[in-house]
């Protein structure tokens, strides 16, 4: 048996007939960019999550970085972020010239709250927690401490679509909520998608601004904007997916429960879920101290995998010249050299997890 680490293709098949009706009716009706798909998204997907506004962007990096220009963030400015999180979290606070301070993981893979008022400074601006793998960060001392030291706060909820802390949904605890609706999110498109959340008008308002080139009528443009704006096939698509989130979600739970309930093999670290939040299971991700000779065994039985990241962001290239080197940050490296997602996607069977069970439970 062969089972590929994400299959995208079983999310579409499951709902093909209404995905398929809705790319013709839009392609029908000649309305591509900024139309009457990417508005009732916006309204849809506001109800959601529990928030006033949303306004649709081309990707949830721009979701990022927009968030922090429009937020009033940039150089010589400092924002806290978790260090184990991926790159494109730290490029948002990057691209406007800000400087990322790393904060040590938790062991459920979020940001460690007991670490962050050590690492706020003078030109502290904001926090951005990241809801990494689906699951809610602990965002009760969070918010509590952007009180207290009046900073901004941004989630980067890419992968945390529906999840929730004390019943309230991820991106509404903050200024901004930041989504990515890349093809292998739950909350996927058939292409590159984003879109942030707010409570705030202004800020909702300001973003449509900054998506259309930062013109609010056109060929009037108030500032340097960006071409960012969710076309309207894709919103369509996602509106479709959107209706059936519940039902999806509950897939992941139902696979990732299993998982938690039939592995057992004591080279394999499970996931855990912090008390008072959930995780809708963007990926089940293990942690075995043999990883790569875990990887060649799985591969050799059909089984894929993917490390979610090998690298840190303070370690790659890209961030070279922040001056960190190897043990800056022992546990976000730790998890580098360690975390392994198991495959878990929407049309997965009970054969293939199975499968990836008993070969998992026979590794030694």
């Amino acid at each position: 048996m062969q089972v590929m680490p994400n299959r995208m293709d079983r999310g579409f098949l499951k709902y093909q007939e209404e995905f398929e009706e809705k790319a013709l009716a839009v392609l029908r009706s000649g309305r591509y960019v900024l139309g009457p798909e990417v508005e009732a998204f916006e309204k849809e997907f506001a109800a959601y999550v529990g928030a006033k506004y949303c306004v649709g962007l081309a990707s949830g990096l721009d979701a990022l970085w927009l968030a922090f220009r429009i937020l009033g963030i940039g150089a010589g400015d400092e924002v806290i972020v978790q260090a184990n999180t991926y790159i494109a979290s730290v490029m948002g606070i990057t691209i406007n010239g800000a400087k990322p301070v790393f904060v040590e993981p938790d062991e459920y893979y979020n940001i460690d709250v007991e670490r962050l008022e050590s690492r706020i400074t003078e030109r502290t601006k904001a926090i951005l927690v990241v809801h990494l793998y689906g699951q809610a960060s602990c965002m009760e001392p969070v918010t509590a401490l952007c009180r207290k030291y009046g900073l901004k706060l941004v989630e980067d909820c890419a992968q945390s679509h529906g999840a929730c802390y004390d019943g309230q949904t991820t991106g509404t605890f903050g200024d901004i909520g930041c989504f990515s609706f890349y093809p292998s999110k739950n909350l996927g498109a058939f292409g590159d998608g984003g879109a942030i959340v707010t409570n705030e008008e202004g800020i909702a308002a300001d973003m449509r601004v900054y998506r259309n080139y930062g013109s609010e009528k056109r060929y009037y443009n108030k500032v340097v904007g960006a071409n960012s704006r969710l076309d309207e096939l894709q919103a369509g698509l996602l509106r479709v997916r959107l209706q059936h989130m519940e039902e999806i979600t509950g897939e992941h739970r139902r696979l990732a429960a299993r998982y938690q309930s039939k592995l057992c093999n004591e080279r394999l670290v499970l996931p855990g879920v912090r008390e008072r939040a959930d995780s809708v299971w963007h990926q089940y991700v293990i942690r075995c101290g043999e990883r790569e000779r875990l990887m060649t065994y799985l591969s050799e039985h059909g089984i894929g995998s993917i490390i979610h990241y090998p690298i840190p962001p303070h370690l790659s290239e890209a961030y070279q010249y922040l001056g960190y080197g190897r043990g800056s940050f022992p546990l976000a490296e730790e998890y580098a050299d360690t975390v392994l997602s198991l495959p878990l996607y929407s049309g997965m069977t009970e054969e293939e997890q199975s499968f990836v069970i008993d070969t998992l439970n026979r590794f030694c």
